[in-house]
Order: structure tokens, then C-alpha cells, then sequence
């Protein structure tokens, strides 16, 4: 068998009735936690590019992966072969440049196709998300939670103005670099944390108000236009 293999069938021993009593006691939601320290503890070795302990924490992830897979075979929704499946055909079909016959210049040309590919496959599926941005989870932390929110923004060209101010985004991003990132995040942190103030729940409220405004102008010339077509 291979490695994979022998962990599937070392997890589904600990879950099964005579195994582990903690294994058999877990759930999906309770080891979400687990799930997010096992990320966290990954990122910290490739910030530190430690690959000896990256391959530690891998399989660490792994397991959680396998574990979450085994659990739904026990609950007859799917398998872990079924998951695998899953993405690895997702990833044939988004790129027919690789598997099909299409040629693609660049790397934003790959990212655009995909996009296309991936919007159509959604348009196509049960129930057609009509928000201009993507659901995102409640649990992503607030900065990535606001990066996604711009990407967005600027990737479907989402009308903002008035909304977010570009000309000082434009400036701030003029020669930033990853130190200069930090500093002035840090002193920001540092800043609020003097002003009494939750930079997390501060930077997630206005990216959610970005969003909501930006939601609420697209709905707003979608009426319009159709108005006008009426």
C-alpha cells in the first residue's frame, strides 16, 4: 500500500468502535480548532522556511484532511477518494491549457481563464449566487478578510467610487515594501491598542461596510438598467 493508504486505514483503526476513545468521540466541528492550529503551525515553517519541521506540519494538516474525510465515509456522505476526485478533475477542467488545447500567454491570462471557467461552472450549478463577491468564511481573519474584499473589487471592476479612495491607496502602494508593510501595520496595531481600540473588529466592520456599499451601488445599476431596457 502506499503511505496514503496506510494513514487512511491507521485513522480509520482509531475511529473504529474498539480504537481510541478521544478519536471515536470527535466530530467535524470539534476539531476545527485543530484544523486552524495545524495551518497556523504550517505557516510559521514556511515563514521560517524550516522544511524539516514543514514536512512535520504537512502531515499534521494531513491528518486533519484524513480525519474529516473518514468521518463522512461514517456518515456515508463521501470518502477521501471521493474529495481527491473532486479536485483533481477540478484542476484538469481549469486548465485546458495544460489538458486541452488552448494556449495561454502568461500567468494572468491563466488566472483570468480560470476565473471565467469557474464563474461558469457557478452559473451552471444548483443555485446561482447573484452578490458581486464571493462568500468568504466569518472565521478568515480580518486582514485577508479586507485583501479579499479589494481583489474583488478590482478583478470584476466593481464600482467604488466614493467608496474607497484610490488615489491614496495608489500612493501608499508607491514603493511599499514588505518591511515598510509591517512597520506601518505594526504602529497602526500598536496605535489602537493605545486609542483603546480592536484593530480586528475595526478593520472587519469597514471591510464589511466597503462591501455592503459596493453590493448595495451594483444592485443599484443593475435596476437602473433595467429600467432603461423596460
Amino acid at each position: 500500500m502506499s503511505a496514503i493508504d496506510d494513514l487512511r486505514e491507521t485513522v480509520a483503526r482509531l475511529r473504529a468502535p474498539d480504537g481510541c476513545p478521544w478519536d471515536i468521540e470527535q466530530t467535524h466541528k470539534s476539531l476545527c480548532d485543530c484544523l486552524i492550529e495545524e495551518c497556523g503551525e504550517l505557516l510559521d515553517t514556511i515563514d521560517r522556511e524550516d522544511f524539516e519541521h514543514m514536512r512535520e506540519e504537512l502531515g499534521d494538516l494531513l491528518l486533519q484532511v484524513v480525519m474529516h474525510a473518514q468521518m463522512a465515509e461514517e456518515e456515508g456522505r463521501f470518502n477521501f477518494d471521493d474529495a481527491a476526485r473532486e479536485i483533481n478533475e477540478k484542476l484538469i477542467r481549469r486548465h485546458p491549457h495544460v489538458f486541452g488545447d488552448l494556449s495561454l500567454e502568461d500567468s494572468d491570462a491563466v488566472l483570468l481563464k480560470w476565473e471565467e471557467i469557474k464563474a461558469a461552472e457557478k452559473k451552471n450549478g444548483p443555485e446561482e449566487d447573484k452578490s458581486p463577491f464571493k462568500h468568504l468564511p466569518p472565521q478568515l481573519p480580518a486582514l485577508l478578510y479586507a485583501r479579499e474584499i479589494f481583489k474583488q473589487i478590482e478583478k470584476k471592476s466593481l464600482p467604488a467610487e466614493g467608496i474607497l479612495d484610490r488615489d491614496a491607496i495608489s500612493s501608499l502602494s508607491n514603493g511599499l515594501t514588505e518591511a515598510t508593510a509591517g512597520a506601518r501595520l505594526f504602529a497602526l496595531t500598536a496605535a489602537c491598542r493605545s486609542a483603546g481600540i480592536d484593530p480586528e473588529s475595526a478593520l472587519r466592520r469597514h471591510a464589511l461596510q466597503v462591501r455592503e456599499s459596493v453590493t448595495t451601488r451594483v444592485e443599484e445599476e443593475r435596476q437602473q438598467s433595467e429600467a432603461c431596457r423596460g
